[in-house]
């Protein structure tokens, strides 16, 4: 195979992850012409169509298919052979990428790692935020950054931070004025904040669980966001309850703002894991990604 042939098939498999010539251009650092002359390079030399071209976006052909369905893997090898060289590198260096939610990218990723950058300057680190689950392979992440229920089972997962917990708390007012429910059932008499999932858009369930088993309430109430921190104020301004993780609560129970109930219904669920496909080589920079988020009681 000449030398070229090897970067034609390089830039055929990146257009056809991304879909998009354009997307596929930026993450080659090249120019979409240039890209679209590559790939067309390719299919009159294979005498094959590879690609569907429509005025929104591309995609493969069933040769393409299989043509993409051939190279990731050995691409993926070639990419893991080279990490591993780079442990013979006398410091870490190269590129992390990471997708992670915004909590957890402010408040445990960054303090973590802006040190490491400090220390390390050939280590780069790009920390895309998401509120969608990610397919780290398909998208090409070395790691992604949720919470442990979360991940999935054929991955490696390292905690990051400590166990969490769901709390339904109100503000002072709204209890003086219409009492406090005693367990999960009593919701339904309660003007209860729904947060509407950004994932999927349908409406979050309320979480309880009482000697090890589960109980999701479906509330209603006046008030429905699906940003956290409407649903906060407007629970800070008494319109009613609402039910979110404990990270962001704390400082308005700490000052009084705000009171939990039903905390005997809501047990700890393990916090931030770090995952990441156990077949992917870590490169030394990864490795270093990696100790300087690993949780320690």
């Amino acid at each position: 195979m000449k030398r070229d042939e090897l970067g034609d098939l390089m830039a055929f498999l990146a257009v056809c992850e991304e879909r998009s010539f354009t997307r596929a251009a930026a993450r080659l650092g090249t120019s979409q012409s240039s890209l679209s002359h590559t790939v067309k390079r390719l299919e009159e030399r294979l005498d094959l169509r590879l690609l569907t071209r429509t005025t929104r976006n591309v995609s493969p052909t069933l040769a393409g298919e299989q043509l993409a369905e051939t190279l990731r893997p050995a691409f993926d090898d070639i990419e893991a052979r080279l990490s591993s060289l780079n442990e013979m590198r006398a410091k870490p260096a190269g590129l992390v990428r990471l997708t992670t939610s915004r909590h957890a990218a402010t408040e445990i990723l960054w303090p973590r790692l802006n040190p490491v950058l400090a220390e390390h300057p050939d280590v780069e680190l790009e920390i895309n935020v998401e509120q969608r689950m990610v397919d780290i392979v398909e998208e090409r992440f070395d790691a992604g950054v949720r919470l442990g229920e979360s991940v999935e089972k054929d991955m490696i997962a390292v905690r990051i931070g400590p166990d969490l917990r769901m709390l339904t708390v109100g503000a002072p007012e709204y209890f003086a004025a219409h009492g406090r429910p005693e367990t999960p059932h009593d919701l339904t008499e309660h003007n209860c904040i729904n947060l509407r999932l950004p994932t999927l858009g349908g409406l979050y369930a309320w979480e309880y669980e009482r000697d090890g088993k589960p109980l999701n309430v479906r509330v209603e109430g006046q008030l429905t966001s699906n940003d956290v921190d409407v649903i906060v104020q407007a629970c800070l301004d008494g319109r009613g309850l609402c039910c979110l993780p404990d990270y962001h609560l704390n400082s308005h129970l700490q000052d009084g703002r705000l009171e939990a109930v039903l905390k005997d219904f809501s047990p700890p669920f393990p916090g931030y894991h770090m995952y990441y496909p156990s077949r992917r080589q870590a490169s030394p920079a990864f490795q270093l990604i990696l100790r300087a988020l690993r949780y320690r009681d």
